[in-house]
């Protein structure tokens, strides 16, 4: 079973990855994250992120996915919250100083605690920004409708979604390991400022769209 299945298994392995790398809402984030935080606190979006998406892929395979999918004032319900989310964070983005990347040029474990938020709060805004955004459960249907056939076992199933999460930390963790290189960072310190800014910006237009699409869903 799992010859023949294996075409359709890197299909869906193959789109996963591709959307994965594009840059989204959930990237953005971890970018920041890694250029305003140390490693350790920055890997807490990613865990988020990954457990946000662990959820979706979970409903999708025991069938609530398509329930949500389907419900009109679910999805928007869902856009709303992922709007203001985006908003929220693009809104505390814009209003940073320059003087709130200052502890960019000090050694990762010299960094004083005050300096970045705590691993907690990461995670909170990695999940909220994975569980925000509509578009992944839509993207999970379509790829888990796939493989929610009689030609793949449970087994084959839980085990793509057990491998979609990991790849999705993985990814994001091997983001924040690069950029969070001393060398890297004194780099980027230079621009630390404008990228947030530009991130903040990309963040602000993505939630405006999300409310915009909501309201003309119930109009």
């Amino acid at each position: 079973m799992l010859t023949s299945a294996l075409p359709v298994i890197t299909t869906v392995v193959l789109a996963h990855f591709l959307a994965l790398v594009s840059p989204g809402p959930d990237f953005l984030l971890v970018v920041r994250s890694a250029l305003r935080n140390t490693r350790q606190r920055a890997l807490g979006v990613a865990c988020g992120i990954a457990l946000a998406n662990a959820i979706y892929i979970g409903l999708c395979i025991i069938g609530v996915g398509s329930l949500i999918a389907r419900s009109l004032w679910l999805m928007v319900t869902l856009k709303i919250m992922g709007g203001c989310f985006l908003l929220y964070v693009a809104y505390h983005a814009l209003k940073a100083r320059r003087s709130d990347y200052a502890f960019l040029t000090i050694q990762q474990d010299q960094t004083s605690p005050k300096a970045a938020p705590s691993f907690a709060k990461e995670f909170l805004l990695g999940l909220m920004s994975g569980l925000s955004n509509p578009k992944n459960i839509i993207f999970y249907l379509s790829l888990f409708s796939v493989v929610l056939t009689p030609q793949f076992n449970t087994g084959i199933t839980v085990g793509l979604g057990v491998w979609m999460t990991a790849l999705v930390f993985l990814w994001d963790a091997l983001i924040i390991f690069v950029l969070s290189q001393q060398k890297v960072r004194q780099t980027f310190s230079k621009v630390a400022f404008y990228i947030d800014k530009t991130a903040g910006a990309l963040l602000g237009l993505m939630g405006y769209k999300l409310l915009q699409t909501a309201v003309k869903e119930t109009a």
